[in-house]
């Protein structure tokens, strides 16, 4: 009978011990600090390439030279497809808002919707020219048209052996005049990280 006890006791333990051991925590986190686990492009890769490219855009000529052209009228940007050509699965649609949201914060540009969000913009237009009371309808071509399209690539290199690896993440980005297609900025950011097991 006691015998019995003390392995009762010490199973309780041991899976106890095993729980414990199992067990997630999970910690919130500021969403601004840089915490990397994988190694993997991540959310601060995104936000920091996003804001370092978007300032290197707006301090480069095409944009005095257009504001002067236009009477100070500021340039009206859509940001196009960016394009993940790298080794592991990016959601480009991240960094594109990133580089959206810097766009607007700067207060230098103008930007219009691209891509499906538009097309869904143009569905309800068409919508309302049936369901909508004319006073409250919204009309078709009355769009701001873009003078510049972002587009651009995420590209990636990855160098291991055994333990160790290095990942080289390139961002390349191109500004274009959509009326003469003439490419008044290319940019590109370059990330490395060393990883090691």
């Amino acid at each position: 009978m006691q015998f019995k006890k003390i392995i009762t006791l010490v199973a309780i333990a041991a899976s106890g011990i095993m729980i414990s051991s199992c067990s997630r925590q999970v910690t919130r986190v500021n969403p601004d600090q840089t915490i990397d686990i994988s190694g993997n492009w991540n959310n601060t890769d995104s936000r920091l390439v996003a804001q370092e490219m978007t300032q290197s855009i707006l301090g480069s000529k095409w944009l005095p030279e257009f504001l002067e052209a236009k009477g100070g009228k500021k340039p009206v940007v859509v940001v196009g497809v960016v394009t993940n050509k790298s080794h592991e699965h990016i959601d480009a649609e991240t960094f594109v808002k990133d580089v959206e949201q810097a766009f607007i914060q700067s207060g230098r540009v103008r930007l219009v919707q691209g891509g499906k969000k538009r097309e869904e913009l143009r569905a309800e237009k068409a919508d309302q020219q049936d369901n909508a009371s004319v006073s409250t309808m919204k009309k078709f071509g009355l769009e701001n048209g873009a003078d510049y399209i972002l587009q651009g690539s995420i590209n990636s290199i990855v160098d291991s052996h055994k333990r160790q690896k290095v990942v080289y993440y390139q961002v390349n980005l191109e500004l274009t005049n959509i009326q003469t297609n003439e490419v008044v900025w290319i940019g590109d950011k370059k990330i490395t990280k060393y990883v090691k097991n």
